[in-house]
């Protein structure tokens, strides 16, 4: 049983749907194919999945409704999370409450509503999956069975997709969690006319390391940079581990000549950094870095990788364990 308080801490909510990292992202089929799933057996209009954000909802997932998000203090899921039992409303327009609301009577006319809460692992009610009518209806019993077996998949599959972004010896975020990562900075980036930019790192000689003292040697090098680069990292930084040895770092409002500062002092840490391999041994690491401060040819994640790839090259060519930038 979730402890009555969570439904009254507010700023406790908002960090567990931060936790979730999911806000914003782009659509995803398990989510498409459960609002699709309660259109078809419930028989409504409209369903959707919806994340309760601090002044707005957003639709995760969506069928039937245009709009990818509505103000919070129109929603009728802001209710929904208040409470852990379905928030029901068979007429909206008989209750006092949504009669007057523009969801109601402007598009897209909502008329009847059952929303599930979305209750995270911790008891957080970050939003709704809700079933929604252009006529006034009842929801059985049923249908909110229904509804409680979707929102569980839901929740799960959130959960689910946050631990599938991190790497499981590393603790960097993977590949696919890196790229939406950087794809967020971009559009963030053009929206509002700011700088960032990404390092590609590579561990050098790598395959001496796993060749000379085996894999579990590797894997503890692999551990050991990522710690080091996670203590030389703001909180706004973000590493992924990209595939093997290769690792990126994204650096928000961050240029050119400011993020070679940052490698270079990511670079000399991690050289400083013997790396344990067993109780009586230990072995110097050092690294390679590729630097790309965001461009406007670039449009998404993988360019702007592969602009960083060039440098990385680059610093390999020049014997390694050093930075170079992109031009």
């Amino acid at each position: 049983m979730y402890a009555d308080q969570t439904l009254t801490d507010e700023a406790g909510r908002i960090a567990a749907l931060e936790r979730l990292g999911i806000l914003d992202t782009a659509p995803e089929e398990p989510f498409e194919n459960v609002v699709d799933l309660v259109r078809t057996v419930l028989g409504v209009p409209m369903s959707a999945v919806t994340l309760v954000d601090r002044d707005r909802q957003w639709f995760k997932a969506r069928a039937g409704l245009d709009a990818t998000q509505t103000p919070r203090d129109v929603s009728f899921c802001t209710h929904a999370i208040r409470q852990r039992a379905p928030f029901v409303i068979p007429d909206a327009k008989a209750d006092p409450r949504f009669a007057e609301n523009p969801l109601v009577n402007g598009d897209p006319h909502v008329r009847s509503y059952a929303g599930v809460p979305l209750v995270t692992s911790d008891g957080y009610n970050v939003g709704a999956l809700c079933a929604i009518d252009t006529k006034a209806r009842e929801f059985d019993e049923k249908d909110l069975s229904i509804l409680r077996n979707f929102a569980r998949i839901v929740v799960n599959e959130m959960e689910l997709r946050r631990i599938a972004e991190r790497d499981q010896l590393t603790g960097a975020l993977t590949r696919r969690g890196f790229l939406e990562k950087a794809n967020e900075e971009i559009a963030r980036c053009r929206r509002y006319g700011r700088d960032a930019s990404l390092l590609l790192i590579d561990v050098d000689h790598f395959k001496q390391v796993n060749d000379t003292w085996g894999h579990p040697a590797g894997d503890a090098v692999l551990r050991e940079l990522v710690a080091v680069l996670d203590g030389s990292t703001r909180p706004a930084d973000c590493i992924g581990r990209l595939g093997g040895e290769e690792f990126a770092m994204l650096l928000p409002e961050t240029g050119a000549e400011d993020a070679l500062t940052a490698a270079e002092r990511s670079r000399r840490l991690i050289a400083a950094h013997p790396v344990a391999i067993s109780p009586e041994r230990t072995i110097a690491i050092t690294a390679s870095f590729g630097i790309a401060p965001l461009v406007e040819t670039v449009t998404s994640a993988e360019e702007w990788i592969a602009r960083a790839d060039a440098p990385l090259y680059e610093a390999k060519r020049a014997g390694r364990n050093c930075s170079k930038v992109a031009d």
